[in-house]
């Protein structure tokens, strides 16, 4: 039951971000009457906390060892307490309420995510990297469950009859899904954990972990920015209202699908050479979301599930280099994924902060009548801004040294 406990917690923590990611805007816009540039600012401003929490997160982690099982806890609690509460805020609810709520949300978020990740070695049967891409499956097939869940509860409590546009209902489901969960996940916490050497600039870099760093951070930037436009771009770009959750949850079904088969080619034939075959399916989708025409269903329907797939590798391959070159290099991994779960999260925070104000600026409303101008803009920063910045982390991918398999 090991590895499923970990599915699970890591379906917790997928459950809990994509409403901080991809609802948290609309929400906020809608039901609370916020503008979308006074939101990007407000999630970049949160990043600002992680910039010093994240690593701190790690460094914590590390000290403590035998903690791991209290850190848990705190987590799953903090998103059990923060979820029904932002959820439930009201209609000119004060912006600094809005704030606390988002900073307690987003530091549980953090803990779990960086707990998880940073004990891939204690978690895993052996610490060995075969295991490690293993463990990476089984973590993120469970995150894509979440995310699937996430996508489709909203919808399905209004289907029941839930108002507010299900928001309400779905914060109690998250604080109750977290409580399960830790119930449930508390014994991996109880196994013994591998730690290794403190983190220095100059060991991350023999490990070639910096590079990896910089890798993840750019590659971020396209799923953060899809991530944060994708209901404006169906509801608004594309014509396609109330088709906005079927998509998402085709999108990361197609990602949850391809996990187990990036793991297992990944072991075949190294992680670069599987890099270099997913990231140009994620290109592909983005030139042809560019292209398309309103109404059209069936073409978004085949670039979701083509980008989704090559976010299955993103997800499994990318995390678990980065905890193979750590476990080698005999390095504490948690503060080191304390910043890597920055560089993810800076960003999500640098999409928002760009490209919502961006919109904004040029004429766009969610859920209104927009100018042929203002949904060019829309197309441009969910489409083509992507497209380069993946081209960029493609090419990174390409320097990268070359490794027969993951073994």
């Amino acid at each position: 039951m090991l590895y499923p406990r970990v599915s699970l917690y890591a379906l917790m923590l997928a459950a809990a971000g994509i409403p901080l990611y991809i609802h948290l805007p609309r929400f906020a816009a809608v039901n609370l009457g916020i503008g979308l540039g006074v939101i990007g600012t407000v999630l970049l401003v949160i990043r600002l906390v992680d910039l010093v929490q994240d690593p701190l997160i790690g460094w914590a982690i590390d000290r403590w060892p035998r903690a791991q099982a209290l850190f848990a806890t705190l987590a799953a609690l903090g998103l059990a307490v923060g979820f029904p509460l932002l959820f439930s805020l009201p209609d000119g609810a004060k912006l600094s309420v809005l704030v606390s709520i988002l900073i307690l949300l987003f530091s549980a978020y953090s803990l779990g995510t960086i707990l998880l990740y940073g004990r891939s070695a204690t978690l895993a049967k052996h610490p060995e990297a075969n295991e490690l891409m293993t463990l990476a499956a089984y973590r993120e097939g469970g995150q894509l469950a979440g995310v699937v869940l996430a996508a489709s509860a909203p919808a399905l409590f209004v289907a029941f009859g839930a108002g507010a546009q299900g928001y309400p209902a779905f914060g109690l489901f998250l604080g109750v899904l977290a409580i399960i969960t830790l119930i449930v996940t508390f014994p991996i916490w109880q196994r013994t954990p591998i730690t290794g050497q403190g983190l220095s600039l100059t060991g991350l870099g023999q490990a070639g972990a910096l590079r990896l760093l910089a890798l993840a951070l750019v590659n971020s930037l396209p799923v953060a920015i899809t991530s944060t436009l994708f209901l404006f771009f169906v509801e608004d770009r594309l014509q396609l209202p109330g088709m906005a959750g079927p998509l998402l949850i085709l999108f990361f079904l197609s990602a949850g699908a391809s996990v187990p088969l990036w793991a297992r080619l990944s072991n075949r034939i190294g992680p670069k050479q599987t890099l270099m075959i997913a990231m140009p399916l994620a290109i592909a989708g983005f030139i042809g979301a560019a292209t398309l025409s309103a109404g059209n269903l069936t073409g978004f329907a085949l670039i979701c599930l083509a980008s989704g797939a090559a976010l299955g590798a993103d997800m499994v391959v990318l995390p678990a280099m980065f905890s193979v070159a750590l476990t080698r290099a005999g390095l504490n991994a948690s503060a080191a994924f304390g910043i890597w779960s920055f560089a993810g999260k800076l960003g999500l925070a640098l999409a928002a902060f760009f490209t919502l104000p961006l919109l904004e600026r040029n004429g766009f409303t969610p859920g209104q009548t927009n100018s042929a101008a203002a949904l060019q803009t829309l197309n441009l920063a969910y489409a083509v801004l992507p497209c380069i910045l993946k081209l960029g982390a493609f090419g990174m991918v390409l320097t990268l040294p070359t490794e027969v398999s993951a073994k």
